[in-house]
């Protein structure tokens, strides 16, 4: 069950010094920031990716926490981290989740909505 007390923004960056546009390698950097509106701290336990590239080729990344953390939230706080990501086109889409537990024990997931991977010439 989603949780409103948990919001998530993406920024997100093309990596062309990472990326071999002829051979199909496309990096991408994304910065998240998971901040806590509610009135109890919250844990990050698990991230769950799809990440969709041009062809429509899917990824899934399974895992715990996040950049090898599993980070406490407090009232009022954010988390912020980059990370990344590479596929075989120019633009993709991710999307996700966040499975989570408040102190009080209760377990809720907090939902990442779809946002585009794109090397900044191929959209026009």
């Amino acid at each position: 069950m989603p949780d409103r007390t948990v919001s998530i923004t993406v920024e997100t960056e093309y990596l062309a010094e990472q990326s071999e546009p002829k051979s199909h390698r496309f990096a991408f950097a994304y910065t998240i920031t998971i901040a806590n509106s509610g009135d109890e701290a919250v844990r990050l336990l698990n991230r769950h990716w799809i990440i969709t590239d041009g062809n429509n080729e899917v990824q899934e990344v399974h895992g715990e926490g996040v950049v090898g953390k599993q980070p406490l939230i407090e009232p009022g706080e954010s988390f912020r981290y980059t990370s990344g990501a590479v596929i075989s086109t120019a633009v993709g889409t991710m999307e996700g989740s966040y499975e989570m537990i408040s102190a009080s024990g209760r377990p809720f997931i907090a939902p990442i909505g779809v946002f585009s991977l794109a090397q900044p010439s191929a959209l026009h």
